[in-house]
């Protein structure tokens, strides 16, 4: 792990676990905007001195409290242990009278002290963020992006896999449906499954009895009923998610995302790849099976009627109407008559 590295946190990548070698005697960035992704790395960090040293201190500060004094107190030996584990969040904040000094630190490094430096992502402090990338020899960085909706299923099926479990593909999106893209509370649900049901494949019905009463997976099934075309399904859960408090922009919000997906697969370009028919469109690559059954019976022009249906049913259940159920009827039956596959 020497060196400077950069491990894009993506959906279905993670990072090889460093040794206590790889942290100690060397400074570690952590960069990006997945606040959660980087909050797990300071945490890798420290597990990794404490598998070898288990008696490792750990000290935090914030970087606009720093300068090399404090930074001496809190890599110096303790009376129980001399090696250190050193956090340092928000470096973007540091005073600029303290830059010249951390990048001398950064050459050479105390070896009983693991110092992470976590940064934002943003523009603020890159000066500092460049000056210690040239330490390669001393300098890891580990990067955190922004991750998309399309990838969250996929990181729902890596922090089971994390947990020793494992998920089908449409189980992980519904569990995304259920609980939004939020990554603490996906991994949070991914571990609560896979503890659960240790041993046991997840499916979609271990996902809908722990998570299936959202409102935001009962709106993705009235949308998805009446994409299919199945009026009479569609018009059932929609008055049950009505019934049991769904609100109805959850409602109009499913149809728009769903009739989109569906317009950016039918307008994709003819001979793409799996992944890159996936990326098109803009859902995960098992979703495209659904959006090819769902597409033998839509054209052009249904697609635009529906498309305005919801638009219009958008605005009405916003305050353009008073009867926001009266609205809903009828998006569904204007989306499910608009296919020409009926």
């Amino acid at each position: 792990m020497n060196g400077t590295v950069c491990v894009m946190w993506q959906a279905d990548l993670t990072m090889a676990k460093p040794n206590a070698s790889d942290i100690l005697g060397h400074v570690t960035l952590v960069t990006g905007p997945e606040e959660f992704l980087n909050e797990r790395m300071v945490a890798t960090a420290l597990h990794a001195v404490r598998h070898t040293h288990p008696e490792a201190e750990l000290s935090e500060t914030a970087a606009d409290q720093l300068s090399m004094a404090t930074l001496s107190d809190l890599a110096a030996p303790s009376l129980f242990s001399s090696v250190r584990v050193v956090v340092v969040r928000s470096i973007q904040d540091l005073p600029d009278d303290a830059h010249a000094g951390l990048v001398e630190y950064a050459t050479a490094p105390d070896a009983d002290v693991a110092l992470v430096l976590v940064h934002n992502g943003g523009q603020k402090g890159k000066g500092l963020l460049d000056k210690l990338r040239k330490h390669t020899s001393t300098v890891t960085e580990v990067k955190s992006t922004a991750m998309k909706a399309h990838e969250c299923p996929r990181f729902v099926s890596a922090e089971v896999r994390r947990h020793g479990g494992r998920i089908a593909e449409d189980a992980a999106e519904l569990l995304v449906q259920s609980v939004g893209s939020d990554l603490r509370a996906l991994a949070g649900a991914a571990q609560q499954l896979a503890s659960d049901f240790a041993g046991e494949p997840l499916t979609v019905v271990l996902v809908k009895r722990y998570f299936g009463g959202r409102a935001e997976v009962k709106s993705f099934v009235v949308a998805d009923a009446a994409i299919y075309g199945r009026t009479a399904v569609a018009l059932e859960e929609l008055r049950w998610a009505l019934d049991t408090g769904t609100a109805a922009v959850l409602v109009t919000s499913a149809f728009a995302g769903g009739l989109r997906g569906l317009a950016r697969f039918k307008s994709a370009p003819q001979g793409l790849r799996e992944a890159d028919l996936a990326r098109e469109a803009g859902v995960p690559p098992w979703k495209l099976r659904i959006l090819r059954e769902q597409a033998r019976g839509w054209d052009d022009q249904g697609l635009a009627r529906a498309i305005t249906a919801v638009a219009r049913a958008d605005a009405e259940v916003k305050g353009a109407a008073s009867d926001a159920a009266y609205s809903l009827e009828r998006m569904v039956l204007t989306v499910t008559g608009a296919r020409t596959g009926r």
